[in-house]
């Protein structure tokens, strides 16, 4: 990514559009969206990268307004923040459709498995994270494959059309 691009109005304009759908998608769905068992719908948008790196900019930023309206305290903030974007940052470097899905669930099972370990039973964290990380991925996987691998191939199929009308955030450079 070139700096200067980062700052052009249409991605701004793009990435803070997709960072107001993330953390709207995640909070329509509060009571599911937070805790030891998880579904964020909004995880199916972490398929975005797979298009454009630039997602990336945007997802972080919702998951951090969800993470940040949704009460889990600060660890949640900031460690389910940069696991959100490492995720996103893994999934643009992916090439394989039924791949692209997978840093979220990975990345996201590890970091919240272990938030949630932490914050909830330090005194049994070990059996805790894999418990928790376990129900986070169960999740995630459901979010990103169920929702965002059809997600994915919807818009790959309408690429060329979509690239047409949104280039700034269906580009890769």
């Amino acid at each position: 990514m070139r700096l200067k691009e980062i700052f052009k109005t249409k991605v701004i304009v793009s990435q803070a559009l997709l960072a107001a759908i993330y953390a709207a998608l995640t909070l329509l769905v509060y009571p599911i969206a937070f805790g030891n068992l998880q579904f964020r719908i909004s995880e199916a948008l972490t398929i975005l990268p797979f298009f454009n790196p630039y997602c990336t900019i945007g997802l972080g930023i919702g998951c951090f307004i969800a993470n940040l309206i949704g009460g889990n305290g600060i660890l949640d903030i900031v460690f389910g923040t940069l696991a959100t974007v490492l995720a996103a940052y893994c999934t643009s470097k992916i090439r394989r459709d039924w791949l692209a899905p997978l840093p979220p669930v990975v990345i996201n099972m590890v970091v919240i498995g272990a938030v949630l370990a932490y914050t909830l039973t330090p005194d049994a964290f070990w059996t805790s994270f894999v418990i928790f990380g376990a129900e986070v991925g169960l999740g995630q996987l459901g979010a990103c494959y169920v929702l965002g691998l059809p997600l994915l191939k919807l818009l790959k199929r309408y690429e060329k059309t979509l690239k047409g009308r949104f280039a700034s955030w269906m580009t890769k450079d």
